[in-house]
């Protein structure tokens, strides 16, 4: 009997979820974590123009995600950034925007992720709330067989190792997962593949205090607030500065208050871990990579940085692997994984 696995992981900043599997070769896709309340079906609104997002039904609300949320914001940008972000509605409507665009009316086993900090206290309620029937709207549903909720980092350790071809080899050496997201800059101390949970955590210090930053230097230049944090993050992902009344703005002078709050969340990291010489592996995953690596390289100047392609789907390319490898421990020996497309 086939078994089908799927893998989300709902960020603070994207939401990242597996389309396809097939093979060793695993197609991903994100979109924004913002979702847009509503009293009605966007859809059934006067002047409605079709846009890529999803309304998902929620306690009488409906919640708009998807990869065109944006067309349908106002000006009121709500993120939910806070310890208990998974028990919102609007989390649970990112996860469920990611089950209808992968267009699977069922799934066996659903691999989702925790920061390392919250794994222990949040993972059983994560998995009963994620396990069940979700109403992904339009009358249509979405079954889960049965949840798995790991750590975000640990995810990014799979995906390495396939990736570098080192499955087997890594179980052999200690390694340090650094992974900067939206909200929290999280890191894995891992022997082999299994977590050393005393030295892994988490802190609050990732990019969208960076990019507020920014935001608040430029405000400071140009004399009035200045809000725009998707123009901040393009920039600075793009290298091309943003266009601010109708002149580019030199952003590298907001950039030495960026790389001060990568250095304040790494020298916490550095006060969790000891004997870094110990470290076989060291590597920088995640969306935020990029405006981390100097205050990384700068910690562990002896050590060669290890990245992977495309970081910011690392977690749930991993979780994907990781459920596709546990699903036969679930579901029976003799059982194999579905990995069709989407």
């Amino acid at each position: 009997m086939d078994f089908l696995v799927r893998a989300v992981d709902v960020g603070f900043g994207n939401t990242k979820y597996v389309t396809s599997a097939s093979g060793s070769e695993i197609r991903c896709t994100s979109f924004p974590s913002i979702a847009y309340p509503s009293m009605r079906e966007s859809s059934g609104q006067p002047g409605y123009e079709r846009r890529k997002t999803v309304a998902i039904p929620i306690n009488g609300l409906f919640y708009e995600v998807g990869p065109e949320v944006e067309l349908a914001a106002d000006t009121f940008r709500a993120t939910q950034m806070h310890d208990r972000y998974t028990e919102t509605p609007e989390y649970m409507a990112l996860l469920r925007g990611a089950l209808a665009l992968m267009k699977q009316p069922s799934i066996d086993l659903l691999v989702v992720g925790l920061p390392v900090a919250a794994l222990a206290t949040k993972k059983a309620a994560l998995e009963k709330a994620v396990t069940g029937t979700h109403d992904i709207g339009n009358g249509k549903t979405v079954v889960v067989r049965k949840a798995l909720a790991i750590a975000q980092p640990q995810g990014a350790l799979v995906d390495f190792a396939v990736q570098h071809g080192k499955s087997g080899s890594i179980e052999r050496e200690q390694s340090l997962i650094l992974d900067p997201g939206s909200r929290t800059f999280d890191w894995l101390v891992a022997r082999g593949m299994r977590l050393v949970q005393a030295k892994s955590h988490s802190v609050n210090r990732g990019v969208f205090d960076i990019l507020q930053a920014i935001a608040a230097e430029i405000s400071h230049d140009i004399g009035t607030p200045y809000n725009d944090i998707e123009a901040i993050d393009l920039a600075l992902r793009t290298g091309k500065n943003p266009v601010i009344y109708q002149k580019p703005y030199d952003i590298s002078r907001a950039m030495p208050m960026a790389h001060s709050i990568a250095q304040q969340a790494v020298a916490s990291m550095m006060r969790w871990i000891d004997a870094s010489y110990s470290f076989q592996n060291i590597i920088l995953v995640g969306g935020g990579a990029y405006l981390f690596k100097k205050a990384v390289k700068e910690a562990f100047p002896k050590h060669k940085i290890l990245e992977v392609k495309d970081p910011l789907h690392a977690n749930v390319r991993g979780f994907q692997i990781a459920g596709m490898n546990h699903a036969p421990k679930l579901f029976g020996a003799a059982a194999t994984t579905a990995q069709g497309g989407a």
